[in-house]
């Protein structure tokens, strides 16, 4: 099958250039929105607060009695996993092409769903193991094949719209699985849960694994000649090494970190901090973590498409302002329109980044070591995620309120929007 694709570029030289620029026919688009249903369901990390909520009740009211602190510790193992996963994954699929990489993502995700259900209120090493570990490996590694296949298809100036449009998957991915883990948790408990979503993943998400794949060698050439020729986009030779020796990449990856913390933060806790602020009166936080989701996947196609016009650091810039404002106002908020356009702007803010940082990283340092190079730029994101979540359970453990991580949080975000008015992209790497 591949013999005869790149055998049909070979006869018509010309129309390589508009092959790329069409994502050549359909097989670009098959593997993008591919990308964006396997994101779908790795996204179940971004409903962890829904199921951490459950943990927190009393026994007897059907949770585990669990601390905010404790309920958040397999969704802050699984953000650390997930993003050390990146840098091999990114190599793997460099490597071995992507359809490996999305499998065997799809394998951990669903078998580390179904090692969580055997978890307890006194027995917590299932779900440390299952979802923190195993779903953690299986996020970074069916994440770490989706972006860079996708962009290897289409020339330089769709950068952001593409992976806009595959990582939205993982944003928008909360809209059902919250509402369907809140009816799964009411009906078999936080054990049958985990079981019937684990097993329901494993089996979709092996389906369209198998159409992540790299474009024939034409195809690439193609894509990568039509970003030589534009002036936003570096030819694609930077090695990690030669990325790491930038001052480009600390910038980027201080602004990452504080991006994340400040959103993982809000995302991780949200269920419990609309049950907190309104005083137990408002207990739908699971509708707001399905309407975040919309705003999130809404920040990462619009930010995407926006950033391809505007360019990259200017919109991030805006973003990380935006989301500091909101961090400022979050304290007052109390009722379900407050609640509705907090998370809303945060959800937007956080979701922009996951599609301009990796979009930026292919403009600073080329689509072809990609999937590593993001890889190592992603561990700062892990960083945030794992502090942000933790920073808050502790916060409001020790003092009844988050007020003070969201000040924390907004100071971190103005000086990431800050550095951004230093971060220029490298000269050009021969």
């Amino acid at each position: 099958m591949k013999h005869r694709t790149v055998g049909h570029a070979h006869h018509h030289p010309e129309p390589e250039q508009a092959a790329a620029a069409a994502g050549y026919g359909n097989k670009g688009w098959i593997v993008v929105f591919s990308g964006l249903g396997l994101n779908l369901a790795l996204g179940v990390l971004y409903t962890w607060s829904v199921f951490a909520k459950q943990m927190t009740e009393a026994i007897e009211l059907g949770g585990w009695g669990l601390s905010k602190t404790q309920a958040s510790l397999p969704y802050m193992l699984a953000i650390g996993v997930f993003a050390l996963m990146m840098i091999p994954a990114g190599r793997l699929q460099d490597r071995l092409g992507p359809r490996v990489a999305a499998m065997a993502g799809a394998l951990l995700t669903g078998a580390g769903m179904v090692v969580s259900s055997f978890a307890g209120p006194d027995n917590m090493l299932p779900v440390l193991v299952g979802f923190g570990l195993m779903a953690g490996s299986g996020f970074g590694l069916g994440y770490a094949a989706a972006t860079p296949a996708a962009i290897k298809w289409f020339p330089a100036e769709k950068k952001g719209l593409i992976t806009g449009i595959v990582v939205s998957g993982f944003g928008l991915a909360p809209l059902y699985i919250a509402p369907l883990s809140k009816h799964l948790l009411g009906l078999y408990g936080v054990g049958g849960a985990f079981r019937i979503l684990g097993v329901g993943f494993t089996v979709v998400t092996l389906l369209l694994a198998r159409m992540i794949v790299n474009p024939p060698v034409a195809v690439a050439a193609a894509s990568a000649a039509g970003a030589a020729s534009t002036p936003v986009s570096t030819p694609s030779t930077s090695v990690w090494r030669e990325m790491l020796a930038t001052r480009a990449f600390y910038l980027l990856y201080i602004e990452y970190t504080f991006a994340a913390l400040a959103g993982l933060m809000i995302i991780g806790h949200l269920a419990k901090i609309i049950a907190v602020q309104s005083g137990g009166l408002v207990q739908t936080g699971f509708m707001f973590v399905a309407s975040m989701a919309v705003f999130n996947a809404g920040g990462r196609l619009l930010a995407g498409l926006l950033s391809d016009k505007f360019g990259r650091i200017r919109t991030l810039a805006v973003v990380l302002l935006s989301q500091a404002c909101v961090m400022l106002v979050f304290p007052g908020l109390d009722g379900m329109t407050g609640f509705f356009v907090g998370s809303g702007v945060v959800g937007f803010s956080y979701g922009a980044c996951l599609a301009l940082f990796p979009a930026t990283a292919a403009d600073f340092w080329g689509s072809k070591n990609f999937g590593l190079n993001y890889g190592i730029l992603f561990t700062a994101w892990g960083l945030g995620g794992m502090f942000g979540p933790l920073l808050a359970g502790r916060i409001a453990d020790a003092t009844g309120s988050y007020q003070l991580a969201y000040y924390i949080a907004a100071g971190l975000l103005v000086a990431a929007a800050g550095l951004t008015t230093i971060t220029k992209r490298p000269p050009l790497s021969s």
